[in-house]
């Protein structure tokens, strides 16, 4: 065993900065053949964005092959490591600037458990409206921020900041509402994405606590927003909030992430992960209410089986959960074995989709209906962690031919790269998306997990070669034992995207919706398109407020829903 105090790393000590004991601590685990254990005491570590370990990635749903912001600064570095355990029950992890809290890369069967992972000045502002009236025939708010939000008052404008650096350079800053706004209602339990008129015709700003804010309007309107949180942030996705990147059998035990800067956990290109009894959630009684930038989860291109299991998932800006693979435009074809490929969506590229043997589906993007498989022999393609080649372009060479012409009107998904899933247990609030996303083909069990009032589906079945680029199909996909609490969407929504429906070649295959309880106001249990083999039994719904059907279909076929099951209870 090894323990990263023996090594530097002294807790509850903010002045010092822990990155470069804990950087030759895990240098030291890594060179230890078999398995090893290295252990954080229980305490405070603070961890400076100066000392962090620095890796260009191309990562997932980010900022693509954005230059600016290639390389991550990361406070845990995990790297070529097989048979590693992290432990620290008790210890707390304090990121000072933006960085990736942790990064598993290259390694084999390394488990991460009992950390603590903050940011102590978060990239989100959460402003609370605690006083608003109208005095002297003028409209004002006094809005409260938590302590550790950084800001001045310059005018009638604020600017948001964070920390000063050890170069001197401010961490980040903006300006008033920022670029991205949600509003949460503690007392509604219920989060949603909307205008912010905390800054809209202001006449002056000023001080009035440490953490009041008062703002007068040149307005009369009086406000109704008392008791609401405005959530502000802006909307670069510069760093994963966390990472497992080309590694396999990592599991994420018992880790409560206070707040993810960035685009949330992303595991890429991997293999077996799993996420246990972790709590995405800000600290209690701090005044935050954002425990992340964006997602909390996202498995991209992954295979084995992706676990994720009796964790709390709550104050995301974005879908707690989405697993999906990545379609690549098909742009050009040099011969009948070769394609000429392309990441179309400016939020992902640099990083390679293929190696030799995996197995690929080329899809008509208008209707998503495979067209042609084949194997792949050889790929040109990035690198993922460097800019030497190009970034959004790839070559691939395959196993057999092609029909000609297929530039343009179809996309390539690696059916290789695609996991089975199983979401179990877990609980969902505050969220102002969907719950869970999920496109993969390998079967996927979500059973006995509790969605409140997510603010649109709390399942949402895509698969999209048009907007976001997120594949593919699903062909066994159970829904069973879950509680949907009045979710602003359908409870179970199977959308794929495609522009033209052909009931004789759905998108979507093989899903049954068994045995859950929803709670419903105005919004169907089921609506589904595009999909064959439909099987509803033993559902339960209670209706309140709106009434709508619980079951909508279109372009379905071969559904079969049992006589009593979606009987309405109000």
């Amino acid at each position: 065993m090894l323990d990263v105090s023996g090594f530097g790393a002294v807790p509850g000590r903010p002045d010092l900065d822990a990155a470069p004991a804990v950087r030759a601590a895990l240098r030291a685990a890594g060179a230890v053949a078999g398995p090893v254990l290295l252990r954080f005491p229980p305490g405070d570590y603070h961890l400076w964005r100066d000392g962090a370990r620095r890796r260009e990635l191309y990562v997932s749903n980010t900022v693509g092959d954005d230059p600016r912001h290639r390389d991550k600064s990361i406070a845990l570095l995990v790297e070529a490591a097989d048979d590693l355990v992290i432990a620290g029950e008790g210890a707390r992890l304090v990121l000072h600037g933006r960085q990736t809290t942790f990064a598993v890369v290259d390694s084999r069967r390394v488990r991460v458990e009992g950390l603590e992972f903050d940011m102590a000045v978060p990239t989100v502002v959460d402003g609370t409206v605690v006083a608003a009236g109208v005095a002297a025939g003028r409209a004002y708010r006094v809005i409260r921020v938590p302590a550790a939000t950084l800001f001045s008052v310059e005018g009638a404008s604020i600017r948001w900041r964070g920390e000063t650096l050890g170069s001197g350079a401010i961490d980040w800053s903006g300006r008033d509402g920022l670029e991205y706004t949600q509003i949460h209602d503690p007392a509604g339990g219920r989060t949603w994405r909307g205008p912010n008129p905390l800054f809209d015709r202001v006449r002056s700003i000023e001080r009035v606590g440490e953490r009041d804010i008062r703002i007068d309007y040149e307005h009369d309107g009086e406000p109704a927003d008392l008791g609401l949180v405005y959530s502000m942030r802006p909307t670069t996705r510069d760093h994963p909030g966390g990472l497992v990147l080309d590694s396999s059998e990592v599991t994420l035990s018992r880790l409560r992430f206070r707040f993810l800067h960035g685009f949330g956990v992303v595991a890429q290109t991997s293999r077996d992960v799993a996420v246990e009894e972790c709590e995405f959630r800000p600290p209690p009684d701090s005044g935050r209410h954002s425990a992340g930038f964006a997602d909390f989860l996202q498995f991209s291109g992954c295979s084995g089986q992706v676990v994720v299991r009796d964790c709390l998932f709550d104050g995301p800006h974005d879908d707690p959960i989405n697993v999906h693979g990545t379609y690549l435009r098909v742009t050009g074809q040099p011969d009948r074995r070769t394609l000429e490929l392309e990441y179309p969506h400016r939020e992902t590229a640099g990083f390679p989709q293929f190696s030799p043997g995996d197995e690929v589906e080329l899809v008509d993007r208008a209707t998503l209906r495979a067209v042609a498989s084949a194997t792949v022999r050889s790929a040109r393609q990035p690198s993922g962690r460097d800019h030497d080649r190009p970034l959004r372009t790839l070559v691939v060479t395959v196993d057999t031919e092609l029909a000609e012409g297929l530039a343009g009107w179809t996309a390539v998904e690696n059916v290789t790269r695609t996991p089975s899933v199983r979401i179990a247990g877990n609980v969902f609030r505050n969220v102002p998306t969907r719950g869970v996303l999920v496109t993969t083909r390998r079967p996927v069990l979500i059973e006995d997990n509790r969605f409140e009032r997510t603010g649109m589906a709390a399942i949402y079945v895509s698969c999209d070669a048009q907007e976001w680029w997120e594949s593919g199909p699903v062909r066994d996909l159970t829904i069973r034992g879950n509680e949907f609490l009045d979710p602003g969407g359908p409870a179970i929504l199977l959308d794929p995207r495609n522009t033209r429906c052909d009931e004789a070649h759905p998108v979507h295959r093989g899903v049954v919706v068994a045995d859950n309880r929803f709670t419903l106001d105005g919004v169907p249990a089921l609506d589904a398109r595009s999909t064959h083999g439909i099987r509803l039994r033993g559902n339960h719904v209670v209706r309140h407020g709106q009434e709508t059907p619980d079951v909508v279909l279109r372009s379905c076929s071969d559904v079969r829903i049992d006589q009593d099951d979606t009987g309405s209870e109000t």
